[in-house]
């Protein structure tokens, strides 16, 4: 079995920014019986803004992007040494991996960081992934790194991601401010979320909140990952969650799993433009899962290249995303024509605007 346990802000760090060193000591004793056990347990962790901020002596967390990333140079250290020697203690190899946007958006980065964890899982280490804030940009907001962890648990094919936070699950409105608020044990179907409050709130040090978590649920579950969210101070609840245990709010994958690749190109793959389509198209990329010809398209927008993604739209309806064969530039040039003028426009064209092994419904 492999394990991702995802561990927030809120988890790592106390009100006053300072290592929440009994939470801390109660995961990695959970997380060294996991290992013994035989399990691959890889950690994804956020802290290293909050722990940087606790040691410059900051009350509030910056905005500026250079002061993110250099509140997380600070703190990167502090926090990888805070896993370190508590695995250490246990007899447990930790590894510190650092990843950004990039290693998961370009493919042959993805494959590369995926080779490089299954190696470390084969050397029975712990890998310790934080996002690499120091070099970052817009990355720093990705959500309290709950994007990352599932990122991780999709390319790693994990059986469980368990989301370690500081309440109980995802509730039907917010706890803090609610008190009639429910928690969801189970998740089936996303559309059981509906009407639901889950909101964004965070702790005083975190980026993300319950939303980015059940988004993140959403594309575990789609790989076929089952994930839980529940309280990451309650001693014991990492091994519950892992062992199937009731605790906080489990998402059951669906029967079908998605392929790895269209996942990282739904998920991970940012768009560069936007092909518009007719009525036609758009019905034939939906239900019979064919490809996009030239001729269904009616108009090309944004600066894209071939090979990269493009969201596919038809009206005001987005149908899906796709790796185009073609420039932006090309693709204006020969839209709405059919196939034999495309050839004859450009004899070495793809015929296929985008190809259906390369395309994902939204």
């Amino acid at each position: 079995m492999t394990v991702v346990a995802k561990l927030g802000s809120s988890i790592v760090a106390a009100p006053d920014g300072a290592v929440r060193g009994e939470v801390l000591d109660a995961v990695c004793a959970q997380v060294a019986e996991l290992h013994n056990r035989g399990e691959n347990v890889v950690m994804v962790t956020s802290g290293a803004i909050a722990l940087g901020m606790k040691l410059m002596g900051f009350d509030s967390r910056p905005r500026a992007i250079d002061e993110l990333q250099a509140a997380s140079a600070v703190g990167q250290g502090t926090l990888f040494r805070s896993y370190e020697e508590r695995l250490a203690a246990r007899g447990v190899h930790a590894a510190q991996v650092l990843l950004n946007s990039y290693d998961i958006s370009a493919r042959v980065n993805y494959l590369n960081a995926r080779a490089t964890l299954r190696r470390l899982l084969e050397w029975r280490t712990v890998p310790v992934i934080n996002e690499n804030d120091t070099t970052a940009t817009d990355e720093i907001t990705f959500g309290d790194n709950d994007f990352l962890a599932a990122q991780v648990a999709i390319l790693l094919e994990a059986d469980a991601l368990v989301l370690l936070t500081d309440t109980e699950g995802v509730h039907t409105a917010d706890p803090r401010r609610n008190p009639d608020a429910r928690l969801i044990e189970r998740v089936e179907d996303f559309s059981e979320l509906d009407g639901y409050e889950i909101g964004s709130r965070t702790s005083p040090f975190g980026s993300g909140g319950m939303r980015s978590k059940v988004a993140a649920a959403r594309m575990g579950t789609a790989a076929g990952t089952r994930v839980v969210v529940c309280r990451g101070t309650e001693p014991g609840n990492l091994l519950r969650a892992v062992d199937g245990e009731r605790v906080g709010t489990t998402f059951v994958p669906g029967e079908r799993r998605t392929p790895s690749f269209k996942l990282w190109l739904r998920y991970a793959k940012p768009a560069q433009g936007r092909i518009e389509v007719d009525e036609g198209a758009a019905r034939v990329l939906r239900e019979s899962g064919s490809s996009l010809l030239p001729v269904g398209v009616t108009g090309v927008s944004g600066d894209f290249d071939a090979g990269d993604a493009v969201d596919i739209v038809c009206g005001d309806e987005r149908v899906g995303k796709g790796i185009v064969n073609y420039s932006a530039g090309e693709l204006d040039r020969i839209k709405g024509l059919k196939s034999d003028r495309v050839r004859e426009l450009m004899p070495h064209a793809a015929e296929e605007a985008v190809h259906r092994d390369f395309f994902v419904l939204a």
